[in-house]
């Protein structure tokens, strides 16, 4: 597990999705909703950067960046810019949905496997560790049908909370930028509301379930 400090300080903050506006406002893309409305708090703007495949903003020393590749190829651009602007890995910020919390809820670690995450898992391989910080923001989990469920747009009545989640992310973001990961994840990680997991400890979480083989062909590439 890594911590951020003053000694490490967080150098590029990436949100995972899906690009197209068919996905947009879709659960997957959960980290780039934060992402959006953090350079948006900023006054910032992306610019789309073809040699990483990826929308980039700079905030000073600070990269901001949307890969633009899919989510199951995201770790592509996270590890192409990383390594252009010499960024370690535990001072890269991850962010991306989570259909094992409920709406609303939020869940930062220092580190930790993909958990059935496609795009967390192209980010472990394209870095080469999971030893680097991650912000899930948690989007539901679906009844049965998991892969519409993270393909699917938010309904109607889940709109303000999902304002206040995204809202509640960037501030989030905020604090581990400027105070450090372990003050963040006292202040975000606690309290009561996670969803109940599988008594058997090698069950499967509903990510794991997002496999190529289970896809439609044409989403494969999506999730």
């Amino acid at each position: 597990m890594v911590a951020n400090d003053d000694r490490c300080p967080m150098r590029m903050i990436v949100g995972l999705g899906n690009p197209g506006s068919e996905y947009r406002d879709t659960r997957h893309n959960a980290g780039f909703m934060v992402v959006d409305e953090y350079a948006r708090d900023l006054g910032l703007g992306f610019n789309e950067e073809k040699r990483w495949h990826s929308k980039v903003s700079r905030d000073g020393s600070r990269y901001l960046l949307k890969p633009q590749t899919f989510m199951n190829e995201s770790g592509s651009a996270v590890g192409k810019v990383a390594a252009f602007y010499k960024i370690k890995p535990a001072q890269v910020l991850v962010l991306y949905d989570d259909i094992d919390l409920p709406l609303g809820r939020l869940r930062i670690r220092g580190g930790g496997s993909a958990g059935g995450h496609n795009g967390m898992r192209s980010v472990i391989n394209h870095l080469g560790t999971q030893d680097f910080p991650r912000l899930r923001i948690g989007i539901g989990t679906g009844a049965k049908e998991t892969i519409k469920h993270v393909l699917g747009k938010f309904r109607d009545e889940e709109r303000s909370e999902l304002e206040k989640s995204v809202k509640k992310a960037v501030l989030a973001l905020t604090v581990i930028i400027e105070q450090g990961l372990p003050v963040a994840m006292t202040r975000f990680n606690s309290g009561v509301g996670t969803q109940k997991k599988p008594q058997n400890e090698q069950a499967l979480s509903a990510q794991d379930l997002l496999t190529d083989k289970d896809l439609p062909a044409e989403d494969t590439k999506n999730t």
